[in-house]
């Protein structure tokens, strides 16, 4: 006897599916970010909506500072798209329950996380090319 016990663990693979959505779902508040920084205002002004810009801007005058500091905005956005990826890339795998109402609630689930990630990497791009590449190219 080698004086070594094995002791069983009770990890189910909840943990890694919790945080693999919560991150995806940060990265999603995040990605919101900037289209409000950047997308939302070049979209109103294409669309000669300038007097709506002004007026939300009046009422919600931290648009201006999310406009002024959008590379950090942009930054903090790719840094929580970066964490949620790797959450989410190391969740494909996690064990699901044994019992099929949970089993499938769990699928469910990771299919879901994965969509917001995508959803949040779709609003990221859409904010970069509004930030970024539309007004290089004017």
């Amino acid at each position: 006897m080698s004086g070594l016990s094995v002791v069983p663990t009770t990890d189910d693979g909840s943990q890694a599916r919790r945080g693999g959505f919560a991150a995806a779902a940060a990265a999603l508040l995040t990605s919101s970010a900037t289209l409000v920084c950047c997308a939302l205002p070049a979209m109103l002004v294409a669309l000669g909506a300038g007097a709506v810009l002004s007026s939300l801007v009046a009422a919600v005058p931290q648009l201006v500072w999310l406009s002024e500091h959008k590379a950090a905005v942009f930054g903090i956005a790719a840094a929580m798209l970066a964490l949620a990826g790797v959450l989410q890339w190391r969740a494909r795998s996690a064990p699901c329950p044994i019992d099929p109402a949970l089993r499938d609630a769990c699928l469910r689930i990771r299919k879901l996380s994965a969509r917001v990630y995508l959803a949040s990497v779709a609003l990221f791009l859409g904010g970069g090319w509004f930030a970024f590449i539309q007004p290089a190219l004017a």
